[in-house]
């Protein structure tokens, strides 16, 4: 019995030291790049639920077995793990890195992801930094000059709270009816940049060439951008929160003459063109006198101060882009993120608000968005995985109802002799202020986004996806006006003498509402599959299939008399003005697709693309067609021999030549049902009465074509990837041929007799070609500094190489062989100084237009050698002596970023530009008092005009002008498109600089945060151009003239962000 218990005491007493021996004390400090402590870092011991979490100064301590592994995760930084070694006391530090650093080595790809390192197509990705640190209200506008080869465009909206940036890749694809903007998918599903909340988002990658996008098929022509939002992650629950104060003001604004120049300005213009001289001299005295402030009122009571006439019969100076755009416009934006979860949940959820008031100074300029957004993920089983991800976005946009195209341009033209006020206080008729005040949009949108996947996993690196997506939107927008007055000298109201918008008489009132909504279906299944040979031969395996369906309908109506503005509806109107209209429409894709990657060794990369593509565009029998592409990559740096060459090769860790080719399809064409008939029916319109009615009509149906079919798009691009000096040193180079072949062009002319209207088809081809150039630099110093730069360049050309214009004439759009935006016109001599000068160069070159030419004038030159200056025929055969001389296309467009941090302190600069464009600017904005004097104006630019020796102007002389003398209604005497008023529109433009402080760790934990940071913060702040002050660089739209839209602006804020 004594030998039993004495043996089982051996064997307790041996167990016990063997545990004991195989259990240590780990301890540790977690910190990131910067030496900063991490607290709150999740240390647990792979695949059993023991652990613990650092403290406030970034350490641990557990205990485990040797052998097992210890896992480190942290949300927003990769999570790392580390295996227990010998010893009884061991200590393992950890250094944290970012993952927004992680992510730039794993790239979100057409339905999966892909290490970059391996990528052979031209693929580019966005630092998430960008996003989280930039105050701005869209994504697109962060973007702007981060990645080669994205284009942005204002276009007619300007700085308009509600315009969202219009986006191309590698410029225009098209110029047929088609679309030339990429696919925007987030998270998988179609969706809006400038809706998005940009903190929301973890990753952005950007498809440019046809083999990276040619997987999501006929919507990705033109490339795709996928964005990542934020999941949550494993570990403790981490609340953020991120607030920013913004003052915006107007960016680049014309400088108005004072009243005094302008008046002696357009009366010089009159008395050249030999009509009345606006101004009097009583007036122009009365100006004078009003700037010194010895008259209170700007102008009197009397009927010459009636409508136009309040121009030259008052004496005010107001410059009226100060007076309508104001500055220190606020904004604010608060953002709540909470995200945690454990091995088999996980969970995310945001909450953002940013409200936003405009430039404008007069009745309601505001915008304001939330948006809410969860997303959860379980691991059901370990073969199941579910995703669930729901969002809503609600955006109120209020404006002036007068606030359109129409007010830019009266902005722009209005003198400064017209007052803002009468003198009984009240605002002067003709200013627009009154009108701004009588009518306000209010309108809402509301966007409901579901997604819900499985996937599932049979067997080892094999997963199935399924997935179904929803989204549905609702847009309702009210519109009124007013009655708009102005006031008589016994402060009585007087209806104002012109009409409303859209209206027909004074005084007169109304409504119009206008509904919205649209549903988008996108059911997704995909299966892919991953598996090594000999761990060489790497094979990856995509293959699905994928469906959408869009429609919508709408609702309109509108009606004159409003009863009261108390209650602004329809039915609170009672005019006989009234408006009903409304539409219904679809269309629906579907397409089976597939990819095959393979690589050696990481050496040698192979990629292949099918894509099966189906579209309710088009007749049956031109539905479906079948796109393929392929890729090809050589990692020069991992072969044997390129290490045996020693030197200089041993920094290069990548030198990665590729080539790619791939044809897309293109179904976005404008009408939805180019395949049915239509017959035109119109009420009551005819010209004949049945019993005293007018009758109803219809119309002949226009033909259809039955070849109508794709716009096939083909990319070829070569491209290098280069990293060296242990990757701190990037070089990513493309050159691209894009041809856009069968796109839809005008109808062909056929006789009238044919008695309705001919189809359009294809027969239209164009090719572009650029190049895109990406240079970083990232490193960190021993004592702690990080600094960064990023240098991207981007060039691309358009050519049209096949359109219907057999003469080539020059004023048809297009012409086989042309380039987009290229100029025509004239070259010019100059302004001829003396009437002696003029008359001896028109003896040889004599304009076909004009007359009276005398010294100021503009001596264009004859060279074709016939004596005149003219544009011959018209065609590019026979041009006369107009040549190609500039165009538009913005070439070399660039971005410049650059980064520091040390102990906590960051800044950060970047700029983004063009360098190269040609701007023909002939519009009444750049032309001055040569135009008619109600739709121009004056800017002080415009005093550089021709002024002869002896002239009694009080501006003295100035032979060696820049603008011609001054000819009121002149028309285009003296600026037919030529080689004088070519402007230089290249820019550098400091977008943003940011400067931030990062409280130490030690100082915040005391109060239980995690992370604190403040934040300063500038957008638009400096511009270096060589183009006219009149415009701002990058506004070159507006549907009323160049340059007349809304201004952009330049924003200081102040933010924080807060993490524990």
């Amino acid at each position: 019995m004594k030998l039993k218990i004495l043996t089982l005491f051996a064997f307790v007493f041996s167990w016990c030291l063997t545990l004991s021996a195989q259990t240590v004390s780990v301890k540790g400090t977690v910190t990131d790049e910067s030496k900063v402590p991490l607290p709150g870092v999740s240390v647990l011991i792979k695949n059993t639920t023991r652990g613990v979490a650092t403290d406030f100064d970034g350490k641990y301590e557990i205990k485990a077995n040797r052998g097992e592994v210890l896992v480190f995760s942290y949300l927003g930084f990769v999570t790392q793990e580390k295996v227990v070694g010998g010893g009884n006391n061991l200590t393992i530090n950890v250094l944290l890195v970012e993952e927004a650093q992680q992510l730039e080595d794993v790239v979100v790809v057409g339905y999966g992801t892909q290490k970059k390192e391996n990528l052979t197509g031209a693929v580019a990705t966005v630092d998430a930094k960008i996003l989280d640190s930039r105050p701005v209200s869209s994504i697109t506008q962060a973007l702007q000059g981060a990645v080669p080869g994205l284009n942005f465009s204002v276009g007619n909206g300007g700085g308009e709270l509600n315009n969202s940036l219009s986006i191309n890749i590698r410029g225009a694809g098209t110029i047929g009816d088609t679309t030339s903007s990429p696919l925007v998918l987030i998270d998988g599903m179609e969706g809006n940049l400038n809706t998005l909340n940009p903190q929301d988002v973890e990753s952005i990658s950007v498809l440019k060439d046809a083999a990276s996008s040619s997987i999501y098929g006929s919507r990705a022509a033109f490339g795709v951008i996928l964005v990542k939002t934020k999941s949550g992650k494993e570990g403790r629950i981490s609340v953020n929160y991120n607030q920013n104060f913004r003052m915006s003001s107007a960016l680049l604004q014309p400088r108005m003459l004072d009243s005094e120049s302008f008046a002696y300005y357009w009366n010089e213009a009159a008395q050249n063109a030999g009509t009345n001289l606006p101004f009097s001299d009583e007036i122009i005295q009365k100006i004078i006198k009003y700037k010194n402030g010895e008259l209170k009122d700007a102008t009197d009571w009397n009927e010459k101060q009636r409508n136009w006439n309040a121009y030259t019969q008052s004496w005010a100076n107001v410059d009226w882009f100060k007076q309508f755009y104001r500055n220190n416009a606020p904004a604010q934006e608060h953002n709540l993120s909470v995200s945690g979860g454990t091995e088999k949940v996980n969970f995310f959820f945001s909450a953002n608000i940013l409200d936003q008031e405009g430039l404008l100074r007069y009745n309601t300029d505001k915008r304001q968005r939330k948006s809410v957004v969860g997303k959860f993920t379980a691991k059901l089983h370990d073969k199941i995985k579910l995703d669930y991800k729901t969002q809503f976005i609600r955006i109120d946009d209020n404006k002036p109802i007068w606030g359109g195209p129409l007010f830019y341009h009266n902005v722009a033209r209005r003198w400064p002799t017209l007052p803002v006020y009468d003198p009984n206080g009240f605002y002067k008729e003709g200013n627009e202020i009154a009108q701004l005040e009588g009518g306000t949009s209010f309108g809402q949108e509301d966007e409901f986004i579901q997604q819900l996947s499985f996937v599932i996993t049979p067997i080892k690196n094999w997963n199935i996806h399924v997935e179904g997506n929803y989204k549905t939107k609702n847009i309702f927008n009210n519109s009124y006006a007013l009655p708009i007055y102005y006031y008589d000298n016994n402060k009585k109201p007087v209806v104002f003498p012109f009409g409303g918008i859209g209206l027909n008489k004074a005084g007169q009132t109304y409504v119009s509402e206008y509904g919205y909504k649209s549903e988008f279906y996108s059911p997704n299944i995909y299966s892919n599959y991953s598996f090594s040979i000999n761990d060489i031969h790497n094979f990856k395996l995509v293959a699905g299939f994928q469906a959408e369906l869009n429609k919508y309908r709408s609702l309109s109506a509108s009606r004159d008399g409003l009863y009261t503005p108390d209650v602004i509806t329809i039915n609170t109107t009672y005019g006989d003005n009234d408006n009903v209209g409304g539409e219904k429409q679809h269309w629906a894709t579907a397409g089976f697709f597939g990819r095959i990657n393979y690589d050696l060794a990481g050496r040698y990369l192979f990629e292949f693309n099918t894509r099966y593509d189906g579209t309710s565009r088009y007749l049956r029998d031109q539905r479906w067609n079948l796109f393929l592409s392929g890729s090809f990559g050589w990692n020069v740096a991992r072969e044997d021999f390129w290490k045996s060459l020693g030197g200089f090769t041993e920094h290069i860790s990548t030198l990665k030549p590729r080539v790619s080719y791939g044809k897309l399809g293109n179904q976005n064409i404008k009408n939805w049902y180019p395949f049915f008939q239509s017959m035109p029916l119109g009420a009551s319109n005819g010209y004949w009465l049945i019993n005293n009615q007018r009758t109803n009509t219809a119309s002949a149906p226009g033909l259809v074509s039955s070849l109508l079919t794709w716009e096939r798009v083909s990319t070829a691009n070569f491209g290098l990837d280069i990293n060296m000096f242990k990757n701190r040193l990037g070089v990513v180079f493309d050159y691209f041929v894009r041809k856009t072949e069968g796109m839809v062009g005008p109808a062909p002319e056929l006789p009238s007799v044919l008695g309705t209207g001919v189809p359009r088809y294809n027969n239209t081809d164009m090719e572009s070609k650029g190049f895109e150039l990406e240079l970083s630099w990232n490193d960190r110093l021993e004592n702690g500094l990080g600094y960064s730069a990023k240098f991207t360049l981007t060039d691309s050309r358009q050519f049209v190489t096949n359109y219907p214009n057999e003469k080539k004439l020059l004023n048809q759009p297009w012409y086989s062989g042309k380039e987009d935006k290229e100029i025509w016109g004239y070259i010019t001599k100059g302004i001829a100084k003396t009437d002696a000068e003029m008359t001896e160069h028109l003896a040889k070159n004599t304009p076909s237009w004009g007359s009276n030419w005398a010294a100021g004038d503009i001596m264009y030159e004859d060279l074709n050698g016939d004596g005149k200056v003219n544009n011959g025929d018209n065609t590019v055969d026979n041009p006369g002596d107009l040549r190609i001389i500039g165009n538009a296309t913005p070439r070399y467009n660039f971005g410049l970023s650059l980064g520091a941090d040390w102990k906590g302190i960051d800044v950060s600069l970047f700029f983004q530009g063009t360098a190269k464009r040609d701007l023909d600017l002939r519009d009444v904005y750049f032309r001055g008092a040569n135009g008619n004097r109600w739709q121009n104006a004056g800017y002080v630019e415009h005093l550089d005009y021709f002024r002869p020796e002896g002239t009694k102007s009080p501006f003295g002389p100035n032979v060696d002008s820049y603008y011609p003398r001054p000819i009121e209604n002149s028309g285009w005497k003296n600026f037919e498109p030529q080689t004088r008023w070519l402007q230089n529109g290249a820019y550098i433009r400091l977008k943003n600089v940011q400067v931030g402080y990062t409280v130490p760790a030690d100082i915040t934990k005391s109060i239980g945060v995690t992370k604190l940071r403040f934040y300063i913060s500038a957008e638009n702040i400096w511009t270096y151009t060589k183009l006219t002050k009149i415009y701002d660089p990058e506004t070159f739209g507006g549907a009323w003239g160049e340059g007349k839209i809304y201004p952009l602006s330049k924003v200081v804020s102040t933010g924080l962000s807060l993490t524990f």
